[in-house]
């Protein structure tokens, strides 16, 4: 064989093999080793006589929609296309909207909505008064805030132990305990890894226990 001939195969695996291997190797580096910070430890309890959904033994991304106006509508459907889709069928794995009484028909039209796009059975809307929405917000003792209507563009990341998790040395914010819908850029370069990240922690940590009983 001509020197020539040896030296093609190599060039384009250089060039076209070697770069996704590369890619491979750090994408599954940091969803295999990295860490979701705890950020707030026993999240209050969702606690409305009208509901039947808990944040225990689940991973729940929650988030408070208030008057479901259009800006809360933009969060809803951010979300829907660049997390939910992409993770709801992972088993025990959940979307919480918490929305203040006197809003259901805007869920209503909002749920129908988001259903031509995908199955929503793991899209949660619970209905609660001020009180209960605010308590609940408070006990992510986060630094951000909820608006008048007891909404937020904000969504939050919480683990089966009800602990919110984040960032706590993000290059943005520093302490990252939301993750802002409006932005596309955030929820793509940010939210997705991060939701990774916890998904990744639970295998390890059922592939673990599964050895540990095999043992």
């Amino acid at each position: 064989m001509h020197m020539a001939q040896i030296k093609k195969p190599l060039v384009l695996i250089t060039l076209f093999v070697l770069p996704v291997l590369i890619y491979l190797f750090f994408a599954s580096g940091v969803t295999k080793f990295g860490k979701l910070s705890l950020m707030t430890e026993n999240v209050p309890e969702i606690s409305t006589p009208s509901s039947d959904v808990f944040l225990k033994d689940k991973i729940t991304i929650l988030g408070f929609l208030g008057a479901v106006n259009n800006e809360r509508q933009v969060v809803a459907f951010n979300l829907n296309q660049k997390i939910y889709k992409r993770f709801y069928k992972f088993n025990d794995f959940q979307f919480v909207m918490m929305v203040p009484y006197g809003f259901e028909d805007k869920v209503e039209e909002l749920k129908k909505d988001l259903a031509q796009l995908e199955d929503i059975s793991k899209w949660h809307f619970v209905f609660a008064n001020e009180n209960e929405i605010q308590t609940l917000f408070n006990g992510l003792q986060s630094n951000l805030a909820l608006g008048d209507d007891l909404g937020s563009s904000n969504v939050f990341i919480i683990d089966k132990n009800k602990n919110l998790r984040g960032r706590d040395e993000d290059e943005d914010e520093g302490l990252k305990y939301g993750y802002d819908c409006t932005s596309v850029a955030e929820l793509n370069n940010k939210m997705v890894d991060d939701v990774k990240i916890l998904l990744a922690e639970y295998r390890m940590a059922l592939k673990s226990n599964n050895a540990e009983r095999i043992k």
